[in-house]
């Protein structure tokens, strides 16, 4: 029996089958709401909102938290599958689900009040609400710790200012999870994206995730009441512990793009006719696309093992990283290389290609570039810290 292009391993076999259901019905949404319009959104700068509600009505976002809260209450290894089978369409996508899930969801279920939760919760569930994250600033990237926002106590109040940077949804969005420094360490805020003195300014000529809405996010003087604080967490510790889960989720995210790449390559190569054969008889195409599946294989199994980890509660963020670092690094490298065998037509939005290597270097940089996760697993081995 012929093995499938996309699983030379039958990782498939070692889902179960409400897992392999989850799969299906995400697979099925891209294929037939989201590659009929991407190429067309990404040329247009455009973030398909109208696919907001379906999304929700999947159980796509928060799919991890309580049924309690509105959300599917799936397990880490089902969040996985519809990271990489949204990405299998395109990278905004995915950082839409990402953000509203792991950024903006699960700080609100793991460091706020029950209130907070009630709140919030079943409207993010089902797309009424949407969330961005407020981290990095623009002078900070990797360094958070630097962090120029802060949060001043004025009664019953806290009183922000300062700004951040590349925020996914940020224009979008109606709740902005707002990190800030105050007398007594860095805290987290559901700042309301009416509230006096915010405001949100899009991030224009991208030539990445032009799928997705990227912004800069300005505080002046934001009056935020105390109930919006989310009170059960402090420091640093609060921001990376949902990086941690967002980075989880990326892990599996760039699987999806890869074998899109591949799939197109596989059926261009077979139709593309060069001196007198298809593209697909020489052995220079053969040997590029067994390497693609190699790779893809690989990061396959890392994410999978990833993910029973994280639901046996054992995941470490060292092991985050190393897979962030080798499934972004192979499907930026397939994706590029994919272009490169479709010749002249790799460089038209026509195929994925193209779309999917310039969406790869946003993903490759944000939530951790790839020096910083090396320098994760690094000081790991060594026990020294080299940041």
């Amino acid at each position: 029996m012929a093995l499938h292009p996309h699983d030379l391993y039958d990782v498939r076999s070692l889902l179960s089958e409400e897992e392999r259901a989850v799969q299906d019905s995400v697979a099925r949404f891209t294929d037939e709401r989201v590659l009929p319009i991407i190429g067309e959104c990404f040329d247009q700068g455009r973030f398909p909102v109208e696919l907001v509600p379906e999304m929700a009505s999947l159980g796509l976002l928060g799919a991890t938290l309580p049924e309690e809260y509105g959300c599917a209450g799936l397990n880490s290894v089902s969040y996985g599958l519809i990271c990489q089978e949204l990405e299998r369409g395109d990278s905004g996508l995915r950082s839409f689900a990402s953000v509203q899930s792991s950024l903006c969801m699960y700080p609100i279920y793991a460091y706020g009040t029950e209130e907070q939760k009630r709140r919030w919760l079943p409207e993010m569930a089902a797309g009424n609400v949407i969330g961005c994250f407020g981290l990095t600033e623009p002078h900070g990237g990797s360094d958070p710790a630097n962090m120029k926002t802060h949060a001043r106590k004025d009664g019953g109040d806290w009183v922000l200012n300062g700004s951040k940077m590349w925020i996914t949804n940020g224009n979008l969005a109606h709740i902005a999870i707002a990190w800030a420094q105050t007398d007594d360490g860095i805290q987290g805020f559901i700042v309301e994206t009416g509230m006096p003195g915010f405001t949100a300014q899009e991030v224009k000529h991208k030539m990445s995730l032009r799928a997705s809405v990227t912004s800069a996010l300005f505080f002046d003087g934001v009056r935020v009441p105390e109930a919006n604080r989310l009170p059960g967490v402090k420091g640093l510790k609060g921001p990376l512990g949902c990086l941690t889960q967002a980075r989880y989720g990326i892990t599996w995210g760039p699987i999806g793009a890869a074998i899109a790449c591949l799939d197109e390559a596989l059926a261009y190569s077979r139709e593309r006719i060069l001196f007198g054969r298809p593209v697909a008889a020489t052995q220079s195409a053969q040997v590029k696309m067994a390497d693609w599946a190699r790779r893809i294989t690989t990061a396959q199994l890392l994410s999978l093992q990833l993910g029973r980890l994280k639901d046996a509660g054992k995941m470490q963020p060292t092991q985050v990283s190393l897979a962030k670092w080798n499934n972004c690094r192979m499907a930026i490298d397939i994706a590029r290389e994919a272009r490169d065998l479709l010749g002249g037509a790799g460089i038209t939005t026509e195929h994925c290609p193209i779309r999917h290597a310039l969406n790869m270097e946003s993903v490759i940089t944000y939530e951790g570039t790839e020096t910083v996760h090396q320098l994760v697993v690094g000081r790991e081995l060594t026990g020294i810290n080299a940041f």
